[in-house]
């Protein structure tokens, strides 16, 4: 069957669930990075209500793998995101390596999932190199409390930065971490904010932006990177994904925080999965590309 084809009926699986039996056992069958066909570059999963944030719930994150068949890796992998981070460990690596970043402003539209606030991009909005391998941003969301934690420490708000291969089997995440501030705002959200109270409370609504979204903002100023082998945060929980974690916090203000939270579901107000185990996972430093620092818009 074609690649295609795989797609087609991979999409018609997440859309549809009076699916024939043949169709679901495809859905099944197939590897799943092929889940994420290349426009769709998903993280996580637009059924919210398959998966819940709360611990007690039977859906809640330590029964994520027992919800789905094809969800057993949130259970089983050995390399399953997020981690803890230390400037211990990672400095026992031999070399630092380096992230190329050529990101640029690009249209985009503002998606509430349930479960999270999405920016969706709708034209290039440029990318990473790691390792020789190119990625595009596909889309950036947000979680609070923050995924990973640095130095035993958890922060308010993480952005994930969802990025994929051109040749559409391979995903990257770069991620940045904010505390709190009383008066300094993000000025990524602080552009948002109109958009975010339009989409409040509404599961699945898009809204186009007015504006073009400048992906440089968030990581302006991050130029040095944790970086690991690890999954996605939610279902399927697939793994062999690079994450990229900036070593440099930036901040938020409470009511930012609060804005995404009260955005989205009762269940996903705290958004975050629990740390996992390494499983001697190497953690390396990276460091960012000087040419992007001198591109970059500063705070």
């Amino acid at each position: 069957m074609a690649v295609s084809a795989m797609y087609a009926a991979a999409a018609l699986g997440r859309r549809n669930r009076t699916v024939t039996a043949a169709v679901a056992v495809l859905v099944v069958s197939l590897s799943l990075p092929l889940l994420f066909p290349f426009g769709a570059a998903a993280q996580e999963l637009d059924e919210e209500g398959d998966f819940s944030y709360r611990r007690e719930d039977g859906n809640g994150p330590t029964r994520w793998g027992a919800v789905r068949r094809e969800w057993a890796a949130c259970s089983v992998g050995r390399l399953q995101s997020p981690i803890g981070l230390s400037d211990t460990v990672a400095a026992l690596v031999d070399s630092p390596g380096r992230l190329g970043r050529s990101y640029r402003p690009a249209a985009a539209s503002l998606v509430n999932r349930g479960h999270d606030i999405m920016v969706r991009f709708n034209s290039n909005p440029g990318g990473v190199v790691i390792d020789g391998v190119a990625y595009r941003l596909r889309q950036m969301h947000w979680h609070s409390p923050s995924e990973h934690a640095v130095n035993g420490r958890r922060y308010a708000l993480e952005l994930h930065m969802l990025h994929q291969s051109e040749a559409g089997n391979r995903y990257a995440v770069v991620a940045q971490l904010y505390k709190v501030s009383r008066t300094r705002r993000d000025r990524t959200i602080r552009r948002l904010e109109r958009y975010i109270r339009r989409i409040a409370r509404r599961e699945n609504h898009e809204e186009l932006i007015d504006e073009v979204v400048d992906p440089r903002r968030p990581v302006s100023r991050s130029t040095v990177y944790y970086r690991y082998t690890g999954s996605f945060t939610t279902p399927p929980c697939t793994e062999g994904v690079t994450w990229v974690v900036a070593h440099q916090v930036r901040r938020v203000t409470r009511r930012q925080i609060r804005l995404l939270r009260n955005a989205v579901n009762d269940g996903a107000r705290r958004n975050a999965r629990p740390l996992q185990e390494a499983n001697g996972r190497s953690v390396a430093f990276y460091y960012a590309s000087p040419a992007h620092g001198r591109r970059a818009t500063g705070d």
